[in-house]
């Protein structure tokens, strides 16, 4: 790497010197510093990744030490400050080659993410993975028994006596307590980080180096607060007199622990529609499997090497990891026959599949997904299979008379599972804007005060606890949650998209993607081997022939059934 930043400082002094505002380095001596980064980063990267998956799947302490000093280590090469500076010439005064312009323009977003001084670094990466594991290995209490996350899920949702419902949820929220100091010290450290970077805080330095910016988001959000406001306070009512009479309470004695959900961000089953049944005694793994190979995108090798059952230790929610950017693909999940999880299987292989499938020749820096959302939208995109009646149909082999069963109701789940969640990442978004702009202010009622405005979910009578720290998110995926809602109004355009341009279809009645391969190759062809040439909006403008544009998901899920 010694000669390449000889060459690198060399070229940065020689453009201060001349002044030359649109000078052009040499491609060839900038290719040669992409390409000694990469060889360096690569072999780094990989044994990271493997670290965290260890750890990840066993909760050891040792394996979270060696991901911490293995993490720390990868970034401090991008926290070299004249590399930073060298690509940040070669930013502010392009590359010709369009290819190698987008890789100096990532590379630039990754040096500037890791300008941390290594000391607050350290500390940085070090709360995090305590906080991480400390996650992972606890378990909640109910009446002296440890319980674990899929225990707590059943319970809210097939318990009907209010008090035990109120204990599973509060043993779900255990975990915020012992999170929560942690938490807020992790916030004020990354403040600090970004502060001295010239940012007015983490939440936007953030989405700065993930090209997204606040104002943008905040257009979007609050557009769809409008445009959800009255459907979701209409179904939510509806919802709620179905509630009060499952559990026997008034309207106004219903509280969290009621909506089957310990955050109220899934959908109850209370629609004279039990989809779990449908799934009982089914493989969920096979059927994932068996779908995917219908649609051209064989996910046998992902599943090969991936963790995908409950046990002590591990993590006991659910991701999917790229080891190497070469194929190495791998979920975690803890799999059980019911809906949730064959949605949950479905999603992860979607991220998986995107993962797999980059083309084969595109440099290594470009071998990840255009954004982080984009690969949220093909998770969400398949994830919505495993409640729709004509997939279920032809999966499960369901008869006319079962599928119309689900149907009836199916597209009323649909819609109000995506209102539910769109006001749910309303929550999270705002509460960890607030949350970076002021750690110390009174975050236990700023939490129940954003789920009681966007959700209409009222807070607990007295309660004074950190709820907000139990969601992990926002201590080991800061400022991504909104992520997830960006994803969602992709994947509908994507829907759109596929529905009238590739199976040209006047609507999408009777579409389940089943048994159809042009669904994977247009994906494949369009989105996955793409990699990162392309800024997102850009991508999503080549895929479907516009920018993101939220009025598809508006369309599919808000005005619909009105």
């Amino acid at each position: 790497m010694a000669n390449i930043l000889i060459s690198a400082i060399g070229i940065l002094c020689m453009l201060c010197l001349t002044g030359c505002g649109d000078a052009r380095v040499k491609e060839a001596e900038v290719q040669d510093f992409v390409t000694e980064h990469v060889q360096k980063i690569k072999p780094m990267e990989k044994e990271t990744n493997l670290a965290a998956w260890t750890a990840e799947t066993t909760g050891r302490d040792e394996d979270f030490k060696r991901l911490t000093e293995l993490e720390l280590a990868l970034r401090q090469v991008y926290a070299d400050s004249d590399e930073f500076e060298y690509v940040k010439t070669l930013k502010e005064t392009g590359v010709e080659d369009p290819r190698l312009n987008r890789q100096v323009q990532i590379l630039y977003r990754a040096y500037l993410a890791n300008q941390i001084e290594p000391d607050l670094l350290k500390q940085i990466v070090e709360l995090g993975n305590q906080v991480s594991q400390k996650f992972n290995t606890h378990r909640g209490v109910i009446d002296g028994q440890q319980v674990t996350d899929n225990q707590i899920k059943e319970i809210l949702k097939n318990e009907t006596d209010s008090e035990k419902r109120m204990r599973a949820w509060q043993a779900g929220k255990q975990v915020g307590a012992v999170l929560a100091p942690d938490v807020v010290r992790l916030v004020k450290l990354r403040n600090e980080a970004a502060r001295k970077l010239g940012f007015e805080n983490y939440h936007t330095f953030s989405l700065t180096i993930s090209e997204q910016n606040v104002e943008e988001l905040d257009a979007i959000f609050a557009r769809l607060y409008e445009l959800t406001e009255a459907p979701f306070r209409q179904l939510k009512a509806e919802l709620d007199v179905i509630l009060s009479e499952i559990y026997d309470v008034p309207l106004t004695a219903l509280r969290p622990w009621h909506y089957h959900d310990p955050f109220f961000q899934e959908t109850p089953l209370v629609l004279n529609l039990d989809l779990d049944a449908y799934y009982q005694g089914r493989d969920v793994v096979e059927l994932s499997r068996r779908f995917y190979a219908g649609i051209n995108l064989p996910v046998d090798s992902v599943l090969n090497k991936s963790d995908l059952y409950e046990r002590q230790g591990k993590s006991p929610h659910a991701f999917c990891t790229d080891i190497d950017r070469q194929g190495d693909v791998r979920i975690l999940c803890n799999v059980k026959d019911n809906e949730k999880w064959t949605e949950t299987m479905l999603h992860e292989l979607g991220h998986a599949v995107y993962a797999k499938f980059y083309e084969g020749q595109m440099p290594w820096l470009l071998r990840d997904s255009a954004h982080i959302f984009t690969t949220e939208a093909i998770a969400m995109f398949f994830g919505r299979l495993s409640g729709n009646a004509d997939w279920m149909q032809q999966m499960l082999g369901l008869t006319d008379a079962q599928r119309d069963e689900i149907a009836v109701v199916g597209a009323k789940y649909a819609r109000l599972k995506q209102l539910i969640f769109a006001r749910w990442a309303m929550v999270m978004y705002n509460f960890e804007k607030d949350l970076y702009a002021d750690p110390d202010q009174d975050l236990n009622s700023l939490w129940w005060s954003l789920v009681k405005k966007y959700q209409f979910v009222t807070p607990p009578d007295g309660r004074d606890a950190p709820d907000w720290a139990s969601k992990i998110h926002i201590a080991s995926a800061p400022c991504y949650y909104h992520n997830y809602l960006l994803g969602e109004l992709l994947a509908s355009q994507l829907h759109n998209h596929i529905v009238k341009n590739v199976l040209n279809l006047a609507s999408d009645e009777g579409v389940s993607y089943v048994g159809q391969p042009r669904v994977g190759d247009y994906l494949r062809n369009n989105v996955f081997e793409v990699g990162r040439e392309y800024h997102w909006n850009e991508m999503i403008r080549r895929a479907t022939g516009e920018g993101l544009n939220p009025e598809y998901f508006v369309e599919q899920f808000v005005t619909s059934g009105k």
